[in-house]
């Protein structure tokens, strides 16, 4: 995957980009230049997907304005699925929107997220010299949980995890519960869904982050955080 052109080269200008920024900071903070580099860099990149956020927004609004609609449909062709889809097709037509108008804004993003994950792993083969500088006294390139050479406890994986654990709970209780509970679709028939094991999801990213060398779980905590912070703003400022 890494060695499909595109994503390569983006990898290379990813790379690129991080030791300029590593350079451009050593003299004003030597020790955390690097890690911080991750941090602008992966702001910056959020910053160029905010369009993208945007549309996700606008689309579950979407979704929320015609939910009851769509329940309605599914109630009363609930023993004709056929009928059901075309007449939820309609309406997603007639709301200028479609089902999948939320996933494709997450689709579009993902080269971009590969290139910069790539780049955190040590993914373009050789040494990086950007995973050899240290962030909190901890080499970029080290993980928490190295597969072959036991566990190395450092307090910068403990305040990572921590607070990727507390963005996870964030995501989980202002994003995705109110969500389930007031989409009276989830379950087809005009009742809101019980929350169940897929609420928890957001809580993957702390376990990954003990898994991944340190700078791709700085890029986690920076991405998601923002994420969250991005999708709380939009649905405020975004008409439904």
């Amino acid at each position: 995957m890494y060695s499909f052109a595109p994503i390569a080269a983006a990898m290379d200008l990813v790379s690129s980009a991080l030791a300029a920024l590593t350079a451009l900071l050593t003299p004003v903070v030597p020790a955390a230049a690097a890690g911080l580099s991750v941090v602008l860099l992966t702001v910056g990149v959020r910053l160029l997907l905010v369009p993208v956020g945007i549309a996700q927004v606008r689309a579950e609004k979407v979704r929320a304005r015609i939910a009851p609609e769509l329940a309605r449909i599914g109630s009363r062709h609930r023993e004709d699925p056929e009928k059901m889809l075309a007449e939820q097709r309609r309406v997603y037509s007639e709301a200028g929107s479609s089902p999948f108008a939320g996933c494709l804004p997450a689709l579009a993003q993902m080269p971009v997220v590969l290139a910069l994950y790539g780049v955190f792993i040590g993914a373009s083969g050789g040494a990086d010299p950007l995973l050899s500088h240290t962030f909190g006294g901890v080499e970029l390139g080290s993980a928490l949980i190295p597969f072959a050479q036991g566990v190395s406890v450092e307090p910068v994986f403990a305040l990572l995890i921590a607070f990727l654990a507390l963005v996870a709970w964030a995501q989980r209780t202002y994003v995705m519960l109110p969500t389930m509970r007031t989409d009276p679709t989830a379950d087809g028939q005009g009742r809101p869904p019980m929350p169940g094991l897929l609420t928890y999801m957001p809580y993957v990213t702390a376990v990954i982050a003990a898994f991944v060398p340190l700078a791709a779980g700085l890029y986690l905590l920076v991405s998601t955080a923002w994420a969250l912070g991005e999708r709380l703003v939009l649905r405020r400022v975004l008409p439904d």
